[in-house]
């Protein structure tokens, strides 16, 4: 106890303080709580391959359905869109952004892996195609040749006989069609730069999944001012609708894709993502939305069990799923009740699309209105804003998926609606945990800050410096420090003490009594 006197007026007034000093207190979780995943959100048919993926690989489910929900997409690209609005020409492509974050050796990449094989049974049949079609292209260049060379000869004598004959009709005795070289059918793109990959969309209009096993290494690439045309390139393809047009390819020339549509998928660690969000959205070279485009984004849990599971693949499952892909590879979207707008000279205008049926209308619409009303509250943080106000495409993108996986025809049914809308719910709390080191303490920096204490790398008092020079891991950010350190005066695990120096006070931290780290 420590007496103290204070004069008020002619009076004496004289108490004594009582300091309390408590404990440290418990920092928060350092990660927000998510909804585990539900294999009843996917598409009925494809349910029980996911769960034998799940199951034998032994990973979290959601990145099966990630993989999954992400390959779908990919195989429908342009094919058929969804008009979310009962007399709209509002237009949604159903591509999707799909990134699965986890530590090494949580197995991301078998899972994502495993999703793929039915992509890549398309694959290699329109490889085994293309080199049928090329070897039939390359038959028919040579009598195409041949047959110019006959009709240069016929012109020639001609020539030879009349000196004044028409150059036209000359021109007519050897001009051929010529033969355009046959493109193989593409469905993933991986290491590609971006003008490489506007090539393969020229050629491949109906879009293309970029698949990255560590995706962002690619964002971070994007980053680069020398790569400003590439990420505005990615920005376009998420769209799935726009124009994009390369003006730096060759000597002079442009490359121009009529919709650029791009799927993209692919796994992280936390600890990359962290820091590429926290970059973003504080101003950084990312700061453009690109990071909030990935709508399909979880981050789960991972069990603290294993079972060593060593059976056989359900075969009849992984079959079932393979003829989805390949009826949704083939579909002919006006066979199913699909409508087209047309324009002023009656050619189809845009892709094919279907509507909402009443009860999914309904459901959508009372969903949006929510939605619209929470983006214009201000209670959201401005990162998280941005990425739940991309639902708009999600959501119903992901119904059409079901919709169409599962074998629905004509207006999309309140059933593919109330699982789209499932995933909204789900895939809200992953974000949330994703942009939590935004929009919360940095957790994770006052736990690295007690463990240097703990190792005995930082003395009881210290200033801030002392902890952000050295570079250590967390803890090379000098604003991420100083936040980690009010976080710790907060909780009352250390205390701080301005001293003068003589210019700039500084700023001091002790470590409070307690219980010991």
């Amino acid at each position: 106890m420590q007496a103290e006197t204070f004069s008020l007026g002619d009076s004496l007034l004289s108490f004594e303080k009582i300091e309390v000093k408590s404990g440290p207190m418990p920092l928060p979780d350092e990660l927000a709580s998510v909804a585990p995943f539900d294999t009843a959100l996917l598409p009925e048919t494809l349910r029980p391959w996911a769960e034998d993926i799940s199951e034998r690989i032994q990973c979290p489910p959601d990145f099966v359905g990630i993989g999954i929900m992400t390959g779908l997409a990919a195989v429908l690209g342009r094919k058929i869109a969804i008009r979310p609005q009962e007399r709209t020409d509002w237009t949604v492509i159903a591509n999707q952004w799909g990134l699965v974050v986890g530590r090494p050796g949580v197995l991301k990449s078998p899972a994502i892996e495993a999703t793929l094989a039915p992509l890549k049974r398309l694959i290699a049949k329109a490889t085994e195609q293309h080199a049928t079609d090329y070897e039939d292209y390359r038959k028919n260049q040579t009598i195409v040749k041949i047959r110019a060379e006959v009709g240069e000869k016929a012109a020639r004598k001609r020539l030879e006989k009349d000196p004044g004959t028409d150059a036209t009709d000359l021109f007519a005795l050897f001009a051929v069609d010529d033969i355009a070289v046959p493109a193989v059918r593409r469905y993933i793109a991986n290491d590609t730069s971006p003008a490489s990959l506007g090539e393969l969309l020229r050629q491949n209009q109906n879009g293309l999944l970029v698949y990255r096993d560590e995706l962002v290494s690619l964002l971070k690439g994007l980053d680069r001012e020398d790569q400003a045309e590439g990420r505005g390139f990615y920005l376009t393809g998420w769209n799935g609708d726009s124009a994009y047009t390369f003006d730096r390819i060759g000597r002079g020339l442009n490359l121009h894709i009529e919709a650029v549509c791009l799927s993209v998928l692919g796994g992280t660690q936390p600890g990359r993502l962290a820091e590429y969000i926290g970059q973003a959205v504080r101003g950084g070279a990312g700061d453009d939305g690109l990071i909030q485009r990935f709508g399909l984004l979880v981050w789960p849990d991972t069990s603290g069990t294993w079972k060593d599971v060593d059976r056989w693949p359900d075969n009849e499952a992984k079959n079932t799923a393979f003829k989805v892909y390949e009826r949704l590879d083939s579909l002919d979207p006006i066979a199913i009740g699909a409508e087209q707008d047309t324009d002023l000279d009656g050619k189809p205008d845009g892709p094919p699309y279907l509507r909402l049926s009443a009860g999914a209308l309904e459901m959508f619409q009372e969903w949006r209105i929510n939605l619209e009303a929470r983006l214009r509250s201000g209670d959201l943080h401005q990162a998280l804003e941005s990425h739940i106000a991309k639902y708009r495409k999600l959501i119903p993108g992901l119904a059409l998926i079901i919709h169409l996986a599962d074998g629905g025809t004509g207006s999309v049914t309140e059933t593919a609606m109330f699982k789209s809308l499932a995933w909204s719910g789900y895939l809200e709390t992953h974000a949330k945990r994703a942009y939590g080191a935004i929009s919360q303490p940095n957790v994770g920096t006052a736990k690295a800050i007690l463990a240097r204490i703990k190792k005995g790398n930082l003395p009881t008092s210290f200033s801030n410096w002392q902890v952000w020079r050295p570079g250590w891991a967390q803890l090379s950010d000098r604003e991420q420090v100083i936040n980690g350190l009010q976080l710790l005066v907060d909780y009352n695990w250390l205390s701080e003490e301005r001293v003068e120096t003589g210019g700039r006070p500084a700023t001091v931290y002790h470590l409070t009594e307690g219980p010991r780290i």
